[in-house]
C-alpha cells in the first residue's frame, strides 16, 4: 500500500485541565474541600475568602473594570471577559485615621462576665484536654509510693495496656524488658540485681486496683473478679458470681443457662440474680477513659420541608465563600507581556477557573440530591421500613449523567434531614421481589428485621428461619442466609445469645 493523507472527522472527549480539577472537586469531602479552598488561596493572590458577613457578595464573583481603583459606588463595566460582573468600591469621603481607640484599648470582660447558653457548649468543647488510659494509670502512680525498681515495672506493664484497659503482653516480656533496663542503667558498675515473675505479678496486682477498677486485667474473666472482690462480702451470691466469673464464662457467653443452673446448683431466680451482677460489672474499663475527641459530620446539604414539599439546599457552611480580588484583578492589562502582567493574568485565569469547577460541583450536588429526595419521600415521612430500591444509574438516567459522576457525588457527601443525617450512598440498595411483583429494599428489610428483633418475646427470641417466614407472610421472599447476613450487618447476634431467662 501507498502512503496518503486523508482528511477524517471525529469527535472524542479530551480531559483539559479545567475538567480533571472539576472532577477532582467533585468527589472531594466537605473537610478536604475546605482544605483545597484554603490551600488554593494561600497560593493564588487572585482568590480571597469572602467575609461571612457580608451577605450581598454571595455567589457573586466580583471584577473591577479599569485599571485605577474609582471613587464611585458603580464601577464601569470590566474589560476582562464579557461575562465579568461588576463591582463597586465604596470608600467614605472621611477616611478614619491611623489608629482607632479599639487598637490601644482591649475591653476585658470582667469577674461576673458569664457566657451564653450556646458559648458555653463551644468553651468546653475549646478547652476541654483528652486524657489516655496511660496518662491516667501514671497519675496515679505519682501518687503511689514505690521503689525505684518497681516504679520502673509499673511503667513498663502501663505502656503495655490498649484502650480497653486491658494488659496484651506477657508478663514474661515484661521481665525481661525490665531487666534489659537495669542493665543499661547499671552502666559501668556491677550488673544490678534481675527481677523474677514474682515482683512483676506483685506490681501488677498493686495496679489493678489503681482506678478505674479492673485495669490492667490479662482478660475478661479476670477484670470481673478483680471488680467483684472490690464488693462487700455479705453481698447475695456473690460466691456464685466469682465461680461462675472464673469457671463457667463461656456458659454465660452462649448463654447455656440449663448448664450453668446444674453445675452451680442454682435456681432459676437465683441465676438471674447472679447475671444482673455480672451485666452490671464494666468489661471495658479502659474505656472510660476516652481519649479520642468527637469528630464532627458536616452535611453537605440540608433538607426542609416547606407547605408539605421537601426542599433540598446547600448546606450554607459546609464551605467557605470565595471570590476574586477586585484590587489585584484590576492591574491586569490586556495588551501588557510584562512578566508581571503574565503571572497576574495566568492567576487570574486559574481563579476563574476554580470558582467555576466550585459552581459546577454545587449544582450537581444539588440536583442528584434533589433527585434522591424525590424518589425517596416516604423515607423521610415514615422511615426506613418505606426506603425504595435505588441504584446509581436511576439517579444516572434521570440527571442525564454517567454513573461514575454520580458516584463521585455521593461518596462522603451528607444530606441533613429531620430524621438525622446519612450519607447519600445510604439512600442507594438493592431491591428483593415480592409477591406484588414490586421490588422491596434491603435496607427496608433490615428495617423490618430491627423491628421484629425489638419486639420479640427475650425467653423465646426469633430465629433466622423464623423471620424468614414472616417475611414471607408478608409477601418478601428471602432466604434464611440473607436474613443472617442483614442480621450481622445491624450487629444483632443470633437467637441463642439474644435469649434471656425473662
Amino acid at each position: 500500500m501507498k502512503p496518503s493523507l486523508q482528511l477524517r472527522i471525529s469527535q472524542n472527549l479530551t480531559m483539559t485541565p479545567q475538567l480533571q480539577q472539576a472532577i477532582r472537586l467533585l468527589q472531594l469531602s466537605t473537610l478536604d474541600l475546605q482544605q483545597e479552598i484554603q490551600e488554593t488561596l494561600d497560593s493564588n493572590p487572585m482568590l480571597e475568602a469572602l467575609d461571612p458577613s457580608n451577605t450581598e457578595s454571595d455567589n457573586v464573583e466580583p471584577e473591577t473594570a479599569s485599571s485605577e481603583t474609582t471613587n464611585t459606588a458603580n464601577s464601569d463595566e470590566s474589560n476582562l471577559s464579557d461575562d465579568s460582573n461588576e463591582w463597586a468600591d465604596n470608600i467614605p469621603d472621611d477616611l478614619p485615621i491611623d489608629s482607632a481607640w479599639d487598637d490601644v484599648y482591649q475591653n476585658m470582660p470582667n469577674s461576673n462576665y458569664s457566657l451564653a447558653d450556646g458559648d458555653t457548649n463551644n468553651f468546653e468543647a475549646n478547652t476541654s484536654v483528652t486524657e489516655s488510659i496511660q496518662d491516667h494509670l501514671i497519675w496515679q502512680l505519682n501518687l503511689t509510693p514505690m521503689s525505684d525498681t518497681d516504679r520502673l515495672i509499673a511503667i513498663t506493664i502501663i505502656d503495655s495496656v490498649n484502650n480497653e484497659g486491658y494488659l496484651k503482653t506477657s508478663l514474661e516480656s515484661i521481665v525481661a524488658s525490665v531487666n534489659i533496663e537495669l542493665t543499661r542503667d547499671s552502666g559501668d558498675n556491677p550488673v544490678a540485681e534481675s527481677i523474677e515473675l514474682d515482683e512483676v505479678e506483685a506490681v501488677l496486682h498493686r495496679l489493678q486496683h489503681f482506678d478505674p477498677i479492673g485495669v490492667c486485667a490479662r482478660d475478661l474473666s479476670e477484670c470481673l473478679g478483680i471488680q467483684l472482690l472490690q464488693l462487700p462480702d455479705e453481698f447475695p451470691l456473690l460466691d456464685k458470681a466469682k465461680e461462675i466469673v472464673h469457671n463457667y464464662l463461656h456458659l454465660l457467653g452462649n448463654r447455656d443457662y440449663t448448664q450453668l443452673m446444674r453445675r452451680t446448683r442454682l435456681k432459676e431466680n437465683e441465676l438471674l440474680q447472679v447475671i444482673q451482677l455480672i451485666q452490671s460489672l464494666n468489661p471495658r474499663p479502659g474505656e472510660i477513659i476516652s481519649n479520642t475527641s468527637p469528630e464532627y459530620i458536616i452535611p453537605d446539604v440540608v433538607v426542609k420541608k416547606v407547605n408539605n414539599r421537601w426542599r433540598v439546599e446547600l448546606n450554607p457552611e459546609a464551605m467557605p465563600k470565595v471570590k476574586i480580588n477586585s484590587t489585584y484583578a484590576a492591574l491586569v492589562k490586556r495588551a501588557d507581556n510584562s512578566s508581571d502582567n503574565t503571572y497576574l493574568r495566568n492567576h487570574l485565569q486559574e481563579a476563574r477557573w476554580f470558582l467555576k469547577s466550585l459552581q459546577s460541583r454545587n449544582e450537581t450536588l444539588l440536583k442528584v440530591a434533589s433527585e434522591i429526595v424525590k424518589i425517596q419521600g416516604d423515607f423521610l415521612d415514615f422511615g426506613p421500613e418505606a426506603m425504595k430500591p435505588l441504584v446509581l444509574h436511576d439517579i444516572a438516567t434521570a440527571v442525564d449523567m454517567h454513573e461514575s459522576t454520580i458516584s463521585r457525588v455521593t461518596t462522603q457527601k451528607f444530606m441533613h434531614t429531620p430524621a438525622g443525617i446519612f450519607e447519600l450512598k445510604y439512600f442507594f440498595s438493592s431491591h428483593v421481589e415480592t409477591d406484588s411483583g414490586m421490588g422491596c429494599s434491603s435496607t427496608a428489610i433490615r428495617a423490618i428485621i430491627k423491628k421484629l428483633v425489638a419486639a420479640e418475646i427475650p425467653t423465646k427470641p426469633l430465629s433466622d428461619s423464623k423471620i424468614a417466614n414472616i417475611l414471607a407472610d408478608q409477601g418478601i421472599k428471602v432466604a434464611r442466609r440473607t436474613i443472617a447476613k442483614y442480621r450481622e450487618s445491624l450487629m444483632i447476634p443470633p437467637s441463642n445469645e439474644r435469649k434471656q431467662l425473662i
